[in-house]
């Protein structure tokens, strides 16, 4: 195991309880994290909920045999992976009941699973844990007090997506004219007004205030970040070391995955993006079926799942190891204005203000800038025109469970949008040059400091030369092929 995993899995695991870990059933609660964080969150939701009841549900098996993921805001407060728990919070009496199926679920080859009573509350720190055949007589009392009740719109997010693409497919389901099924969300309200004799209840929505916990993350959860941004980087750099004309893009995309899977990912982030020549201008493709040809970049964007905590990092190198003229000339004033968006970030600042700044600075360097291609030089202008008059309150997306992550922390309505210390965000603004046929983009994973930013992908090159350099490292199939020749 290499050294920096060992370091992040030390800090995260610091204050874990005292519980032998051989005791716990494989696979049903996660051991990144102490009991004490898990509580922590559900005491900060509790007190958000007064008097109320927050009911949530987690992920259901998959339909094959694949692996179990818990749902993004189940596995926030709870840690427990275990298929068709239901998770009661009470706010009067800031107890945490845990439902599960009094059996265990078994998943052929796993053994036993966690199953209710005094050992599952050791485990999992919860109030109590109660088969989940009791869960509609718990409901029913709920319902006599008529309580506020409080359950998750939101659909569940289990890896490789966000609640973006869960809540959009749900909807688009829904208003199929040969479908039309309501989401699990939606159901699960019915049936708790069901379940509790009360027509006219109105659920209100649980995500806001988990989301707005889940804005700025712990110090384990950075650990934790920190390596799944580390296991990114190593695998870009191994598929720049791959890289050659002939190759397929989606043999790039295989040699990262098992950089990933060697670093103790449970799967993919995201589908890979590794884009080539004329497929860089589609920002999200994933095909990866186009052959590699000399002249071409190739635009590499995946990380991986580790831990129910993700990375997003992009990187352009040359399909031969050496960049054009052209593409010289365009990568170097794009990474530059690029460098002048991250050196404006900053904690407790409207982020407004902020774009503004670096849209100055990226005029600047064009002014600077000697060009040769007239439509370089036009879209390095529009470019950091774009960011000099923006109207945006966002440098790019947050990431975290998911990697379009919840939860930006927005202020009131009227505050402007500043970014807070504790946040992971990327950025990745793209740079179009159709007359010429370049496109790029990079993107890093950063984390607000109490002063500015630390880049967590920094170690992965973007210089020219130093991009160059690794592609001149030889790369897996060459390592197997030497080791072949001397046996």
């Amino acid at each position: 195991m290499p050294i920096r995993l060992i370091t992040s899995i030390v800090l995260a695991a610091s204050v874990v309880l005292a519980r032998p870990a051989a005791q716990i059933p494989q696979g049903t609660f996660t051991d990144i994290f102490p009991l004490e964080e898990f509580a922590a969150r559900r005491d900060k939701v509790i007190d958000a909920i007064g008097d109320g009841v927050a009911i949530l549900q987690g992920a259901v098996e998959k339909p094959a045999e694949l692996s179990f993921r818990q749902s993004a805001q189940f596995f926030y407060l709870t840690g427990v992976e275990v298929p068709r728990a239901i998770l009661v919070m009470d706010g009067r009496t800031r107890r945490s009941t845990l439902y599960i199926p009094s059996g265990g679920f078994r998943i052929r080859a796993l053994g036993p699973s966690l199953v209710p009573g005094d050992e599952a509350v050791r485990i999992t720190g919860l109030s109590a844990v109660l088969p989940r055949e009791e869960f509609a007589t718990a409901v029913s009392a709920i319902g006599r007090d008529r309580r506020a009740i409080f359950t998750p719109s939101g659909g569940d997010v289990v890896g490789g997506g966000s609640r973006g693409e869960v809540n959009g497919l749900a909807a688009a389901t829904k208003n199929d004219p040969w479908d039309g099924r309501e989401s699990r969300e939606e159901a699960f309200a019915a049936k708790l007004r069901s379940a509790m004799d009360w027509p006219d209840l109105t659920v209100q929505n649980l995500d806001p205030i988990i989301d707005r916990l889940r804005a700025v993350k712990s110090p384990r959860e950075i650990a934790v970040m920190r390596e799944a941004t580390q296991i990114t980087g190593d695998g870009i750099m191994e598929a720049m070391r791959e890289a050659e004309p002939g190759l397929y893009e989606y043999q790039l995309q295989a040699v990262a995955e098992y950089v990933f899977k060697k670093g103790g990912s449970q799967g993919p982030a995201y589908f890979a993006l590794v884009a080539t020549g004329p497929n860089t201008v589609y920002s999200h493709y994933h095909k990866g079926t186009r052959k590699l040809a000399s002249g071409d970049l190739v635009q590499f964007d995946y990380a991986p799942d580790f831990q129910y905590y993700v990375s997003d990092v992009t990187r352009v190198f040359p399909a031969n190891g050496t960049f054009t003229p052209i593409q010289r000339e365009a990568y170097t004033v794009y990474l530059r204005m690029y460098q002048a968006l991250m050196s404006v970030i900053r904690p407790h600042v409207p982020v407004r203000d902020l774009l503004h700044e670096a849209g100055r600075k990226m005029q600047a360097i064009v002014a600077e800038t000697a060009f040769s291609s007239a439509p370089v030089q036009a879209a390095a202008i529009a470019f950091a025109n774009r960011y000099a008059t923006s109207q945006s309150n966002s440098f790019g997306h947050s990431i975290g469970l998911e990697v379009h992550d919840v939860g930006r922390g927005r202020p009131p309505e009227g505050t402007p949008v500043t970014l807070l210390p504790g946040q992971l965000f990327t950025i990745e603004p793209a740079l179009h040059v159709p007359e010429v046929g370049l496109s790029m983009r990079l993107e890093d994973a950063l984390l607000v400091t109490e002063t500015d930013y630390e880049n967590l992908s920094a170690f992965v090159p973007v210089e020219i030369e130093a991009i160059e350099k690794v592609m001149t490292e030889p790369g897996i199939t060459a390592l197997i092929a030497s080791r072949k020749s001397v046996r």
